[in-house]
């Protein structure tokens, strides 16, 4: 057939009673013609690897020859319906998988994918109907009285073929029906074998093996399969067939073995060194296509190689100078200086290291088999490469800790190549460290350090010890004790522990913390540390004159150096150049969830400033995703947990997905002794709090707030479904924040204000006024946290209205003006404090209050926790009720179920918040937003009864 369409489309034509055929038109577009299947497959092979094909014919020639291996593989069985023929049969996982990745990577314009595989199944069955025979023709009929007829059926027909193929199985046409079927499904594997002789030489011999595919232990060379019989073997007829198909998969994983395609036996190998390499560089495409290589046990790949971690030998004592920053000299610390430690390829024979001479010995090999300690062993290159260059590269002193910590790390093997993870082995200079650092948290703990105006509780000095250890390493820490657990006081007994070694006396201590918090500090330094200097570097007439003079004299130390700096995450970023101007002893960062993002000006200000060690002080160290946690810790010590690109890829994306569960046990090992973090709940830890209840207040909603909610959702949903991505997103952000907003008060959502009326309106107003006068009849105090200022003002507005006494605090407030409602509200001047929830929700110790209310729901827990933490703190004498307002059969519902179950996570595995929301279907979407219909009835109902 001369016709070889290279660029015009083709169709299969399967008409019923007919035989299938494929129809093609030529380049010019001007010829059409029909050929039979068996015709057309030669002018798909030739034709669906050109260039210019059209995708019609790439389609239904790749379907034609995955129909060939299926057929050749024996998956066939017989049809009847509507004439007798044949069809593909018996696909496993492996054959589904193949159609539908064959569907999607050759589906085109105008053929979606889904029809794709519709077409790919039937050319599999057209295939399947021509090669292995013609259709079965419909046996003679029976001998039947005369005027009757013989009824046939598709079962007599499938037992007909069944018996044929039972008759036609092996050579011999006298076996029996017990032994007719034998195995003729194989797969294949390469036996390595060699004599001294060879060895000698540097080659080997592989031997190809066949084995049955549902029986490993059925085994027999190829040599036999192709030159004796059944008796000999145990293989049926097409066993051969198959086993060269097998054959044919391996020579495209391993083109050495096309060798053996050219033998009219295919037996046996001889391999020089070159093979060898080659053979071991591609064990692992072989094992892909299913065909493994048995080394003799004396001859195996014995050898291994992992990174040894250790001091660098040209790392000499000499003072490396002054420098900023990250890189500011630390005194007897491994830690001070960038490159101290290298990895270097260790090689062992049977996990024994190899001697120097043993490592020449093996790099001068110019074989790939080598007799190493009176034994041939064979050298895979990529051992071969990191034998001749054994030191890899250089190592800071966080990435060896890390290395040391967990055992493993990732290894370039040189330049231009991809790091690959290796097991590794610590040195004696760095164990000491390790042991160190491991046993910080654990030890018995360091006495109060003098001048600390305080009796530190057990809990707070095992804290202490744990950052005196680590900072005196060099190293950062964060504690990320519960909200009212004494981190400040810690903290404050660290500087003074520091004041009194000789190695750490000189320079101050900055604080960077919230403005809410300045007075805070203030206020427990001069009560915990008195007589220590502070000094807050904020507003307009900030200055650190001094400070840059402290290593002169040490009675100026004792004046100005042995002090706390205390300046706000706004005024490091205005004016971080004066800051870094000046060698701080400590650098903390307290409610450090204010840097979780990394790239913000904030946290690259913060990265800027020269330090002997560093603290992250907060309560949430996770609040959305793992990388703010990296962002906390990759400040406090750079470079353990890698670049950030390398967290997500290695821990942040497995742990959060839960794909690996071992993972966040892993991570929890690396990170322990640089994060501490104990509960209020934990057994020791403050157990004369009070007791804390907490409860959901279910609610409905008014007919107003039902309108609304479901116009809003009808409205918003169309023209989410009509966006673009970009777009979408925001859509979906603003229908959740709509959503909790009418959920609130309808005012709230509609921006309703002044002289309006509130009451009626929303069932959480109502509650509000309940628990308000609870609290106020039992001369208690309130704190009310919502997310929104605008629903405060409502709020306030309606309390007023009631002439409840009251004060309301959010991000606007001056700093003077917030200390001065913390200590009206402490004084019991005001018994209702009303809050923002990001600006009142972390810092403050309001302990006056015992109940607290959430008038609307947070996206995460923690959040939630750290501003009820307001009240239940150390300090707090009076049982603790919390309530939270949630209507029913709304978003706020399903938000609220959702934080129950991210409740029970491991604190290294969190959601994504609202963010992860709007990457939900359209469907997903709808589902979640939907007012359930019970709730809309009870609203309307409700309100006619009224």
């Amino acid at each position: 057939m001369s016709f070889v369409p290279v660029s015009g489309p083709a169709a299969l034509q399967v008409r019923a009673g007919e035989p299938t055929t494929i129809e093609f038109t030529d380049a010019a577009g001007r010829r059409r013609v029909a050929l039979p299947v068996a015709a057309a497959l030669p002018v798909l092979s030739r034709a669906r690897g050109a260039d210019d094909v059209h995708p019609s014919v790439a389609l239904i020639g790749g379907a034609a020859l995955l129909g060939l291996r299926l057929v050749a593989a024996g998956k066939v069985a017989p049809a009847s319906d509507p004439v007798p023929t044949w069809r593909v049969d018996g696909l496993d996982e492996r054959d589904t998988e193949a159609v539908e990745r064959l569907a999607h990577a050759r589906a085109y314009d105008g053929l979606p994918a889904a029809d794709a595989a519709v077409l790919v199944r039937q050319v599999l069955d057209a295939v399947a109907a021509t090669l292995p025979r013609a259709a079965p023709a419909p046996a003679p009929a029976p001998a039947s009285a005369p005027g009757t007829s013989a009824a046939r059926t598709p079962d007599d027909f499938a037992d007909r073929v069944r018996r044929r193929l039972a008759e036609r199985a092996g050579d011999r046409p006298d076996r029996g029906a017990d032994d007719a079927v034998l195995p003729e499904l194989v797969n294949i594997s390469l036996r390595v074998e060699a004599d001294e002789e060879e060895l000698i030489a540097g080659a080997v011999r592989i031997v190809l093996q066949v084995h049955d595919e549902r029986d490993p232990l059925h085994v027999c060379d190829a040599a036999l399969l192709w030159t004796a019989g059944p008796a000999e073997h145990g293989f049926g007829g097409r066993a051969r067939i198959h086993a060269s198909i097998a054959l044919r998969a391996a020579a495209d994983a391993w083109p050495v073995l096309d060798r053996l395609l050219a033998l009219a036996v295919p037996d046996q190998l001889t391999l020089d060194g070159d093979d060898i390499a080659s053979l071991l560089d591609h064990v692992g495409a072989l094992r892909d296509v299913r065909v493994d290589v048995h080394w003799p046990r004396a001859l195996g790949p014995e050898l291994t190689t992992r990174a040894v971690l250790d001091r660098r030998k040209d790392q000499g004592s000499k003072d490396q100078g002054s420098k900023r920053g990250d890189e500011l000299p630390l005194q007897d610390s491994p830690f001070s200086t960038e490159g101290l430690f290298s990895f270097s390829w260790q090689v062992a024979l049977h996990g024994e290291a190899l001697s120097e001479a043993e490592l020449a010995e093996l790099t001068s090999a110019a074989s790939p088999i080598i007799k190493l300690r009176g034994a041939w062993t064979v050298v895979d290159p990529t051992t071969a490469r990191r034998a001749r260059k054994r030191l890899i590269r250089k190592a800071s002193g966080a990435q060896a800790l890390a290395a040391a910590l967990t055992g493993v790390t990732d290894v370039p093997t040189s330049a231009d190549q991809e790091a690959v993870s290796a097991e590794v082995v610590v040195g004696a200079s760095l164990l000491k460290v390790r042991e160190q650092v491991l046993a910080a948290a654990t030890r018995d703990p360091l006495p109060e350090p003098p001048g600390l105006a305080a009796t530190l509780r057990d809990y707070q000095r095992h804290g202490l010890t744990w950052l005196a250890d680590l900072t005196g390493l060099g190293l950062g820490a964060c504690l990320a004790d519960d909200m009212g657990l004494g981190k400040t006081i810690t903290l404050i007994a660290l500087h003074l522990h520091r004041r009194a070694q000789p190695a750490t006396r000189e320079g101050a201590t900055l604080v960077v913390c919230p403005a809410s918090l300045l007075g805070n500090w203030e206020a427990e330094i001069e009560r915990f540390a008195p007589g220590v200097p502070v000094r807050r570097f904020h507003g307009g007439a900030r200055s650190l004159e001094g400070l840059d003079r402290l290593d002169q004299r040490l009675d100026r130390l004792d004046q100005h150096g042995g002090g706390f700096v205390l300046t706000t995450y706004g005024t490091l970023r205005r004016d971080v150049a004066t800051l870094a101007a000046v060698d701080w002893d400590l650098v903390v960062a307290d409610e450090a969830q204010h840097v979780k993002n990394s790239r913000t000006s904030t946290a690259r200000a913060l990265r800027q400033l020269p330090h002997r060690a560093r603290v992250a002080l907060t309560g949430t160290p996770v609040e959305n995703d793992l990388t703010e946690l990296w962002s906390i810790l990759d400040w406090c010590v750079p470079g353990l947990l890698g670049s950030r690109q390398a967290f997500r890829r290695v821990w942040g994306a497995p742990i959060e997905s839960g794909a690996e569960p071992t993972k966040a046990r892993q991570f929890a090992d690396l990170i322990g002794p640089f994060l501490l973090r104990r509960r209020k709940s934990d057994p020791g830890i403050a157990p004369e709090l009070p007791p804390k209840t907490e409860t959901d207040h279910l609610l409905g909603l008014t007919r107003e707030q039902v309108v609304l909610y479901e116009a809003f959702v009808k409205d918003t949903m169309e023209r989410i479904e009509r966006a673009d991505e970009e777009t979408r997103r925001g859509l979906v952000l603003a229908l959740l924040t709509g959503l909790k907003q009418i959920c609130n008060h309808p005012a709230q959502f509609l921006k309703q204000s002044g002289a309006i009326r509130l009451a009626g309106r929303s069932e959480k107003l109502e509650l509000l006024d309940e628990l308000v006068a609870t609290v106020l009849s039992e001369d208690g105090a309130v704190l009310v946290f919502t997310q929104y200022v605008a629903m405060a003002r409502l709020i306030e507005q309606h309390l007023t209205a009631a002439g409840v006494p009251h004060q309301f605090l959010h991000g606007g407030t001056p700093v003077g003006q917030r200390e001065a409602m913390v200590r009206r509200f402490q004084d019991g001047a005001v018994p209702v404090f009303l809050l923002s929830l990001k600006a009142g929700g972390t810092g403050l110790n309001l302990t006056r209050a015992d109940h607290v209310v959430h008038v609307d729901r947070w996206w995460n827990p923690a959040v939630e926790e750290q501003a009820t933490d307001r009240a239940y703190r150390i300090g707090q004498t009076r049982p603790v009720q919390v309530h939270r307002m949630v209507t029913r059969g709304t978003i706020e519902e399903r938000v609220a179920q959702l934080l129950d179950r991210k409740r029970q996570l491991a604190d290294a595995v969190l959601a994504r918040g609202d963010a992860a929301l709007t990457e939900l279907s359209n469907e997903e979407l709808r589902d979640l937003v939907t007012l359930r219909r019970e709730q809309r009835d009870a609203a309307l109902l409700a309100e006619d009864d009224d």
